[in-house]
């Protein structure tokens, strides 16, 4: 097989066909001995010299292959440095093998890779050579397209080539200069190349010939001169000829999609014209009144992507010349028609279960509604005197929906009419979008049940998604459309609600999706309305819930009754007894195994008390004390149920209520009250550890001091400063736990070395010392006590944690650590200078040598050093550090 490496022979065909065929269809050595051969024969200077020989008498479509890759570095890296002749050498070979290929019907077929990958090739060459080495390139593709039809389709694959090359991708493959020279050629020359493709388009009867030729033209209609489109009949082509037959429309349709990018006020009646020409095709090819979602279910491929092609050309049209439509539909009845069914159909389209597509046809209904609410307001204030326009500006748009049943009568007194406001064209069409909105409206947040690094099973709410993303762009969407009409908003909602409760149309996903846009609309209505809807939705959401049979069904009610309350704090603090009642509702939810309604109650109660907080810590009428004393009396029973990381959600929210009340005092005595349980566990087992040193390597001992100390954590995070006594009973103890676990720890590395690590006991330990690594950093940065820490914290917490991490084992060392340092020396690095040299004598280095191996080992590590760094920085003075 070395032969082939001999560049002072002939080359020998059938040997390198047999290196290319040992290279793909052998194996073991003889297969890596045909990779070398070949790499060796690629990289040779002169390999080049051998393209022709292998393109012509080669038998195995691979050799060609590897035959125009070579040519094709060529052409990258040496085209410049080569002789004339030779350049025009190549460039002849390579468009006589296209053309001789393309002329030979069966050739044309069976070799239609090796003329793709031809095509690539000499689209290179033109690159390099055209305009200056290669002047009447335009002129002979041109004519020579009228060798056959064969020949002509192709030539249209290459002017597409090229297009793609100078208009899309020349910012990453050659210079400004470059690309803005070819850009002007063909601008300039495009006159021929337009006039071959327009006499296709008239005269040709050959499918692909026509396809190849509207696929050509889809990429020159974003750069050519608008002459071409406009002041031609191309568009009558497309829109009237191909169309309405199948096998040209989806093209058709995204080559009139671009064409509806382009913006030309000289225009508008040809933009006009197109639309109706294509909406009156469109409305034969696919009927109004069908079903669209079970069609597209039913549909092929083909099928299917057009009519994802549809909604890009009604979403882009309608957001382009939306305006000029609706001023020729004034005058026009027959425009107006057309407006309100290209609208229908994307109603339709936005109803298939698609999520892609759908998202294609919300971008355009959030442009759409929102561009109606704010003509809207913008009349509402042209109508109210200046005064009014002072009081109630805030709350105009409650003045929204006295337009949609009184369209002759003035708004407030003022002398304009609500009649000729652009939502009243689309009444009917926002009343199906408003119902689309509903039955589709996705999940509001998504939670992920995963195993963190101590091999623990928790929850994490996932705060950007595509879902959270969608959910969000749907909320705006239907709040304007609320706005817009509260009415027929409320009337659908209260529909679909009878709906499920009749059992015409009950099922799990139809009441998710029912309470997830309920939930979405909160705010939009005024305080009044809201309370009397929210009322009747909950006391029909609790009758179905009696109706319900089986305890999954019961359970995905109760759920959706939890999110429903959780999304209306306005509601909630005007309400004390009915807030107070889902609470407790919530609490009993609490007890309820069924899967992920103990979540869901333990979730909605943080997001009450997050709103609502105040409520919980004054006394209301008729209540013998705050709703908070009756909490934490009745915690134990509350969370006897639950799982630990819903246990710490439930001190979470209590820990929310006491944050709101004012009296020092007050909160100190609640804060004890709350944490009495976890704190006397805590002594427990300090006392019991001072006795039992072998405490510590018992599991469930480990499990427990893990979840007290979250408890606290949890309870921290919203209290902040406030949490001050309750650290200050912990403190000490729990840093010589610290240091205890970190003693057993060592011992476990010395025992089993860079396994120990891994290890399930050791796990469970680190899981305790970064709780309470976590648990300090939180508190120091909320904390506005500054001498204190430096007095009373920083000495024990360097003493526990510095030494301990400076001879850990790598594996061993947490980044927690880091992190809890950065957080103290932004909050007090420029009161503790000589603290800052200890720091950096017992991190700096090991951690270094951490993360300088390469970039990826120890990510969480690498960024808390960077942070810990520029904290310093920016705190420290640099004698300081110098000192260091």
């Amino acid at each position: 097989m070395e032969g082939i490496l001999d560049f002072n022979n002939d080359l020998d065909i059938n040997l390198f066909d047999q290196v290319i065929e040992t290279l793909y269809k052998g194996s073991g050595d003889a297969q890596k001995k045909a990779q070398e051969i070949l790499t060796n024969f690629k990289s040779n200077q002169n390999a080049w010299t051998r393209a022709d020989k292998i393109l012509t008498l080669s038998s195995n479509p691979q050799s060609k292959f590897i035959a125009l890759s070579i040519l094709d570095e060529l052409i990258k890296t040496k085209w410049k440095a080569l002789p004339d002749d030779q350049r025009l050498g190549i460039r002849n070979f390579i468009a006589s093998m296209i053309i001789s290929m393309c002329e030979n019907d069966d050739q044309f077929v069976s070799q239609r890779a090796l003329i793709s990958k031809s095509d690539l090739t000499l689209v290179q060459i033109i690159k390099q050579d055209w305009p200056a080495n290669w002047p009447n390139f335009i002129p002979e593709i041109v004519q020579s397209s009228r060798a056959g039809f064969n020949v002509c389709e192709n030539n249209m694959v290459i002017l597409k080539l090229l297009s793609e090359e100078i208009f899309d991708f020349s910012a990453e493959q050659m210079t400004q200069a470059k690309a803005k020279s070819l850009k002007t050629r063909m601008c300039d020359e495009f006159s021929q190349i337009f006039g071959l493709c327009h006499e296709v388009l008239e005269k040709a009867t050959k499918p692909s010939l026509i396809i190849s030729t509207l696929k050509a033209l889809l990429k020159y209609i974003p750069w050519i001169p608008l002459g071409f489109i406009f002041e031609t009949n191309l568009l009558e082509l497309l829109s009237n000829k191909f169309l309405p037959e199948l096998e040209f429309r989806s093209i058709t349709l995204k080559c009139l999609t671009e064409v509806s990018q382009l913006i030309s006020n000289q225009f508008d009646s040809k933009f006009l014209l197109m639309f109706t020409l294509t909406m009156s095709n469109i409305v034969k090819i696919i009927p109004q009144n069908i079903d669209f979602r079970s069609t597209y279910e039913n549909s092929n491929s083909s099928e299917q992507e057009f009519l994802q092609d549809l909604a890009m050309f009604l979403v882009t049209f309608l957001s382009n010349h939306l305006t000029v439509l609706e001023k020729n539909s004034i005058q026009d009845n027959d425009v107006k028609e057309l407006l309100l069914i290209s609208h229908q159909y994307l109603v339709n389209l936005s109803s298939i279960e698609e999520r892609e597509l759908f998202k294609t046809c919300l971008d355009y209904w959030s442009k759409l509604v929102s561009g109606l609410f704010q003509e809207v307001q913008q009349f509402s204030l042209q109508n109210q005197s200046p005064l009014m326009q002072l009081q109630y500006g805030s709350r105009i748009n409650t003045n929204i929906n006295n337009t949609n049943n009184n369209n002759n009568t003035n708004i407030n007194g003022g002398s304009g009419t609500s009649s000729n406001l652009r939502k009243n064209i689309y009444s009917d069409i926002l009343s199906k979008l408003r119902l689309v909105m509903i039955q589709n409206m996705v999940r509001p947040e998504e939670v992920l049940v995963v195993e963190n690094d101590e091999g623990e099973i928790v929850r994490e709410f996932v705060k950007e998604s595509d879902t959270i993303q969608l959910y969000k762009s749907m909320r705006e969407v239907l709040v304007y459309l609320t706005h817009l009409d509260i009415d027929d908003t409320e009337s659908i909602m209260s529909a679909k609600l009878a709906s499920q409760i009749d059992g015409s149309e009950w099922s799990w996903h139809n009441i998710n999706t029912l309470c997830w846009a309920i939930g979405s609309i909160s705010g939009a209505m005024d305080e009044d309305r809201e309370k009397k809807f929210l009322v009747t939705v909950i006391k029909d959401l609790l009758t179905l819930t009696e109706m319900k049979k089986g305890k999954d069904n019961k359970a995905v009610v109760a759920s959706n009754i939890m999110y429903i309350v959780g999304q209306y704090p306005r509601f909630l603090k005007a309400h004390w007894k009915f807030l107070k009642t889902v609470v407790n509702k919530l609490f009993e939810f609490m007890h309820e195994t069924h899967e992920g309604v103990q979540d869901m109650a333990c979730d909605t109660f943080i997001k009450i008390t997050q709103k609502c907080k105040r409520h919980f810590v004054i006394q209301q009428a008729s209540e013998s004390e705050p709703f908070i004393d009756e909490i934490i009396r009745n915690i134990q029973s509350t969370t006897d149920d639950l799982q630990p990381q819903q246990v710490h959600t439930f001190y979470e929210a209590c820990g929310t209520i006491i944050s709101a009340q004012n009296s020092v005092q007050t909160r100190e005595k609640l804060l004890q009250n709350l944490m009495s349980l976890p704190n006397s566990a805590w002594s427990t087992i300090v006392q019991q550890a001072g006795n039992d040193p072998e405490l510590l390597s018992n599991p469930e001992v480990v499990k427990i001091i893990a979840n007290i100390i979250k408890t606290n954590v949890a309870v921290c995070k919203p209290l902040g400063p406030g949490f001050y006594t309750q650290l200050g009973f912990m403190y000490v103890d729990m840093l010589s736990l610290y240091k205890a676990v970190s003693g057993l720890i060592s011992n476990a590395v010395a025992k089993d070395k860079i396994i120990a690590p891994k290890t399930p006991q050791v796990r469970g330990l680190r899981t305790i010392k970064k709780e309470i690594l976590i648990l300090i950093e939180t508190y120091i940065s909320k904390a506005d006590n500054v001498d204190e820490i430096v007095r009373d914290l920083v000495p024990h917490l360097l003493a526990a944690i510095l030494e301990d991490y400076k001879t850990n084992v790598p594996a061993a060392r947490d980044a927690e650590v880091l992190n809890c340092l950065s957080t103290l020396v932004d909050k007090v690095g420029d009161r503790i200078p000589n603290e800052i040299v200890l720091i950096l004598s017992n991190v700096f280095e090991c951690t270094l040598n951490m993360i300088n191996k390469d970039f990826t080992e120890y990510p969480e590590h690498r960024v808390e050093f960077y942070k810990l760094l520029k904290e310093i920085n920016l705190k420290v003075d640099c004698q300081c550090v110098l000192n260091y």
